[in-house]
């Protein structure tokens, strides 16, 4: 069941010129992993984060180096939670976060599912499959 979407999209020229004005950001929104990257790809995990922070439906209780963005083990995005995020999506019994990031043409954008049931949905998918021993009318 899905428990949450969320979008965003971040300009990629506005972003880089934040992080040349205020230095300090890179390290304030980005883990250690994640600093070294260049604007664009900086931008859609920014974008990521957002999304992610929509998702839930606010940010009482996110930390930025709460949610890196790593591969998962087929080189797709996915968010490494920690911290007290973690413990808040376990409480909602979020069972799975998908993220999908792009850039082009300028504009960075990420978006993010939260499932919630997981094992559930699969079983529900599989009551509603035709029954191969059933005879059809």
């Amino acid at each position: 069941m899905i428990a949450g979407i969320g979008i965003d999209v971040v300009d990629i020229a506005r972003f880089a010129r934040s992080l040349e004005r205020t230095p300090a950001l890179r390290e304030r929104l980005f883990a250690e992993s994640e600093r070294e990257r260049p604007a664009r790809s900086l931008a859609a995990r920014f974008a990521a984060k957002e999304a992610l922070i929509k998702a839930l439906g606010g940010h009482a209780v996110i930390r930025w180096h709460d949610m890196r963005i790593v591969q998962d083990a087929d080189g797709n995005p996915d968010f490494a939670l920690s911290g007290a995020l973690s413990a808040h999506v376990e409480a909602l019994g979020i069972d799975r976060v998908h993220l999908s990031m792009s850039h082009d043409a300028g504009i960075a954008s990420a978006f993010v599912v939260l499932e919630r049931g997981v094992g559930r949905a699969a079983t529900s998918r599989e009551a509603l499959a035709p029954n191969p021993d059933q005879e059809l009318e």
